[in-house]
């Protein structure tokens, strides 16, 4: 016999209402779980970059102190391309065993690398064994930094209720952010609370340990947490490049839409102050701009995510292109030839405000972009290798333009790609009010 009519619409109504209702109550848990352990792993990823001209002597052939520093640097470059693999491998794990399985997994790896990194011996008693060792470590961190976006992403927005994924994504670099923050206080502290000696002699191990120990602290968190996608509802599991072969234009796409985000990003968050004391300001300045406009961004990532939800992703993202791409020359121009505070201060944080036009959404944009059977591999893979050639490369860039004698070309290079993604953005559908699988 039929159903009568209505009745199956009204067993959807009440399921969609209480799957409306389950995904609110269990929100705040699931935002918590996925922003503090995003958080730690950035906090591990970052505090190497603060404590590399400290920990670069001991750990390299005695020589030029310049080339101590470059060859970490270079140890940290290799960590960096070492994230697409992280990011298909680690998401295709997740599209497989599931999001908070590989959640857990990314963070303890992330957290074995910071302890590596602060167990490596020193040039001077283990000779090349101490630099190798360092790699090894390093090449962790990236592999799970890899992996840790394309799982975390995904987790947050299939977390969300509906109507509420751009908010949910907004907290990917909320949480990014309050790492690069505490990692910077943690390299402060340290260097006010050591001598010189003490800091490069031992000191700088201290704040690896910390991330080691906060990944616990992460994991045990992440345990609470509730799994968004069960993994036995496919007949086959995902391969490892289905989601790439299944749907290339959907992984150019995440290409096309990245390719602005992650050169403003790294320019505007990791090469700013290094690019405004290449023009005159003083360093303390720089560096007090930075960590005010970096908190204030990590404020306004709820905000602008919020915003989405109710006029759409491509609105947004058409801002943030259009402005950077028609500002960035002009801005960078004004900073070089104002030592003025003010002035500093007023172009980052506006740079800050439309830069959160994509950052607070990219997550949510791109798992509308890719099936729920592949999408952490599917975004995990085209993101992170577009970061590595595009974000990664963006403050080696500006100062080989310096190099150069032409530091004003850097501004341009970052227009010309912030216009590729301009015009993916015009051409893209809208996704914001798309149902997700």
């Amino acid at each position: 016999m039929s159903e009568p009519a209505g009745h199956g619409d009204a067993v959807d109504q009440r399921s969609g209402v209480d799957q409306r209702t389950r995904a609110q109550q269990r929100g705040p848990r699931q935002i918590v779980a996925a922003s503090i352990g995003n958080a730690v792993e950035w906090y591990d990823w970052y505090i190497y970059t603060f404590l590399t001209p400290i920990f670069a002597a001991q750990v390299f052939a005695p020589g030029d102190p310049v080339a101590q520093v470059l060859s970490a640097f270079a140890v940290f470059a290799v960590g960096f391309f070492l994230r697409p693999i992280g990011g298909l491998v680690i998401g295709w794990a997740a599209d497989r065993w599931g999001r908070k399985n590989t959640l857990t997994a990314t963070i303890l790896m992330m957290g074995f690398g910071s302890l590596i990194i602060g167990l490596t011996p020193t040039y001077e008693s283990a000779g090349i064994l101490a630099p190798m060792i360092l790699v090894f470590g390093r090449l962790v961190a990236g592999f799970s930094i890899g992996g840790e976006f394309a799982a975390n992403t995904t987790f947050l927005v299939e977390s969300a209720p509906p109507g509420r994924r751009g908010f949910f994504s907004s907290f990917q670099y909320v949480s990014t952010t309050a790492g690069q923050l505490v990692a910077s206080g943690v390299a402060t502290i340290l260097a006010f609370a050591l001598t010189q000696e003490q800091l490069s002699g031992w000191g700088w191990r201290i704040g690896f340990f910390i991330g080691a120990v906060i990944a616990l602290v992460g994991l045990v968190i992440r345990f609470s947490a509730e799994e968004t996608r069960e993994v036995g509802q496919d007949q086959r599991r995902p391969g490892l490049f289905e989601a790439i072969l299944r749907h290339p234009r959907e992984s150019l796409l995440i290409c096309g839409v990245t390719i602005a985000g992650t050169i403003a990003y790294y320019s505007w968050t990791t090469y700013l102050p290094t690019f405004a004391q290449q023009n005159g300001h003083p360093t303390q300045q720089a560096l007090l701009i930075s960590t005010i406009s970096l908190a204030f961004f990590g404020l306004i990532q709820p905000v602008t995510g919020a915003i989405s939800d109710r006029i759409g992703r491509r609105p947004m993202l058409i801002a943030f292109a259009a402005a950077f791409m028609i500002g960035i020359v002009p801005a960078l121009n004004l900073i070089s030839s104002s030592n003025s505070f003010a002035v500093l201060l007023i172009i980052t944080l506006l740079g800050m405000i439309f830069l959160s036009g994509f950052t607070s959404i990219s997550a949510a944009l791109n798992a509308e972009l890719i099936p729920g059977r592949v999408r952490a591999s599917g975004i995990g893979f085209p993101y992170s290798l577009t970061v590595a050639l595009f974000g990664g490369t963006a403050p080696y860039m500006g100062t080989w333009f310096k190099q150069l004698g032409n530091p004003g070309l850097f501004g341009w290079y970052i227009a010309g790609l912030c216009l590729i993604s301009l015009i993916v953005y015009v051409f893209l559908g809208e996704t914001a009010h798309k149902k997700l699988d």
